[in-house]
């Protein structure tokens, strides 16, 4: 394929610029369709198993699990370097609506993300 692409003739490059395309929108119609590509989400927000944090950040949810009741969410974003300085945990704990509380987690999550140049998303942590 990457052959095709740098030949000099346009209207074979055409072609094969036409099958690229093709084969990329094959592609993400196969990523939307195959659930094994898909993280879990919950309402709306993609999520990460509490076994995957990082050591500092586990502890930190285990010391607030106590006054979390099951509404409650928290989110979490990290970068693969392991640095605590771009970690961070923020939860909704006080919260009447799962959904709420999970909005809120995401929301504050994303400030804090912003603040410390965090490069990953922010996920809402599943027990």
């Amino acid at each position: 394929m990457l052959k095709c692409l740098t030949l000099d003739t346009p209207r074979l490059g055409q072609k094969c610029l036409l099958s690229l395309a093709t084969m990329c929108f094959a592609g993400m119609v196969w990523a939307q369709i195959n659930p094994s590509t898909q993280a879990p989400a919950e309402f709306g927000f993609p999520t990460i198993p509490l076994k995957q944090l990082p050591e500092p950040l586990r502890g930190t949810y285990m010391g607030i699990k106590p006054e979390m009741s099951d509404r409650s969410r928290c989110a979490a974003a990290f970068d693969a370097s392991g640095d605590p300085d771009k970690m961070t945990l923020k939860c909704s704990v006080h919260i009447r609506m799962a959904a709420e509380g999970a909005r809120r987690a995401m929301n504050y999550c994303e400030e804090k993300r912003q603040e410390l140049h965090i490069k990953a998303p922010c996920r809402l942590v599943q027990e």
